[in-house]
Parts: structure tokens; sequence; C-alpha cells
């Protein structure tokens, strides 16, 4: 199992900087192919810098040939996030867009990008655009509501949540940005309730078991949360990730001294992965 260090974020946000909301699920699929944010086609997902690094050689010299091909374009931004070039992941899908703006795949994975480099409010415009009222999307719902916890728009995140969850019962994904939502607003006793939801759905990923590790010990209880995190891990993942929990803990416990957001350390962010 992948633990905390993995890869960096993927589209979480810092719960005044603690708490993290994965974006990673958003509704960008093409023709024949599963959900671009979260795999390659069918195969496997790269695992490594170097694997990704690969499919940006692959798939950005497809892009470069025909800078309209939309799915070329959503595969290279992928594999550019994934190896930290964010801004140029947005740049590439923003090219696309204007190329192809009904393509709601594009418009998705475009809505992602921004949001991933801090445009929230532009990235709301166009994940509004990526699907309709009478045909919502629930992975582009996740993905809006995730942007507007960032903005602090909570309840209208949970509105999106909720929706979302109308049409994808139980997503452990969508349970989890709801978790986080209410850690968000230091509601914790519903977080950890809906992130023990989301924990037991089958595909849920490790990052939904370690978000609730966090989300049990801001309560306090460390000694419960440091089992979580270690849980069906080998030793130096679960070490790990108990370096991570601690060092996440430390920050919210700043925040709440000083009544202000903490800052992410640069390692922390380092550590840091999101939804699959």
């Amino acid at each position: 199992m992948q633990s905390f260090h993995r890869r960096a974020v993927r589209l979480l946000v810092p719960l005044t900087a603690v708490v993290t909301i994965a974006l990673a699920t958003a509704a960008c699929t093409t023709t024949g192919s599963s959900d671009v944010t979260g795999s390659i086609g069918r195969a496997a997902e790269p695992s490594t810098d170097a694997q990704w690094r690969h499919v940006a050689d692959t798939w950005g010299e497809r892009y470069r040939a025909n800078p309209k091909d939309a799915e070329a374009a959503i595969r290279y931004a992928q594999a550019l996030r994934a190896t930290e070039q964010r801004d140029q992941a947005a740049a590439v899908l923003e090219r696309a867009s204007i190329e192809n703006p009904h393509d709601k795949a594009l418009l998705g994975a475009y809505g992602r990008a921004l949001a991933d480099v801090g445009r929230y409010d532009q990235a709301l415009g166009v994940l509004s655009r990526a699907h309709t009222p009478d045909q919502p999307d629930w992975r582009i719902l996740n993905v809006q509501g995730a942007v507007l916890d960032q903005l602090g728009r909570h309840a209208e995140a949970r509105r999106n949540y909720s929706n979302a969850l109308k049409i994808k019962p139980n997503d452990p994904s969508v349970l989890s940005n709801l978790g986080l939502s209410y850690a968000l607003t230091n509601e914790l006793k519903p977080a950890e309730e809906t992130l023990r939801q989301a924990v037991v759905q089958p595909g849920a990923s490790p990052k939904v078991r370690q978000n609730l590790a966090l989300v049990v010990g801001m309560q306090g209880r460390f000694d419960d949360a440091e089992k979580i995190a270690r849980a069906d891990l080998p030793p130096a993942d679960g070490d790990a990730n108990v370096t991570y929990l601690r060092e996440m803990l430390a920050q919210h416990k700043e925040w709440k001294k000083n009544g202000s957001p903490a800052q992410v350390s640069s390692s922390a962010k380092r550590k840091l992965t999101a939804n699959q």
C-alpha cells in the first residue's frame, strides 16, 4: 500500500494549513479511457517519479505534435502534475481548452489543474462548464466541493458532496472530502464518523485512512491515531506516516495556540498524497 509520503499532493487543501482535501477525482474521461486524473488508460498508474517522467515524455511528444489533441493534453498534464510541474500542467490544459471549448473531459481536467495552483475562483468557473445541471457528474461535484472548501464556503461544499453521494453512494473519496470539510470547521466528531465510513468502503485509498488518523489525533487520541497511521503498512512506511502525522498535529497545535493558520513545512508538503 502507498504511504503518506509516496507523492506530493494532488489536490489537497490545508485545513488552515493542516487538514487536506483531495481533488484528485475530477471527472475527466475521454472516449475509451478511464478517469484520467487517477490512471493512464487501463494500465496501472505509475508509482515512481521515473515512470511518471516517461509518461510525460510520451504524451508530451504527442501533445507538441498536435496541441489541439485533447486526450494528449489531459494525459500530459496529469504526468506534469505528478512530477510537480503544476503551473505547466495548467498552461497545457488552458491552451487545449481554447481549442476545445466544449470538451467536458478537458474542462474537468483544466478546472482541477487551476485548483492545483490556487486559482480557485477561476477553477469554479471552468468546472461549472464541465458538466450540466441535468447531467451532473459526481466527480466534478466532488472537485467543486473541495474548491469551495478551499474558499471557506463550507455549506456550499457539503451540498456538493451530498449531491455527489446521491449519484455515487458511499464513494470513499467524496466521503473523505466531506469528513475533512467538517474538520475544517472543527467539527471533529462528525469528521471522524464520516472518515470511518469512508475508510471501510471498497476502493478507499490509503490516504483516506491517513486522513482519519489525522482527525483522530486532532482530538488528542494520539495512540489511536498512530495505530491507524501504521495499519497494514511495512514498518518503514508506518514510521514515515507516524512522523508525518506528528508534524501535522504539531502544526495544528501551533495554529490553535496562535489563533491563525500555521504554515505547512516544505518537508510536510512533499509527504502529502491525494485520494485516488
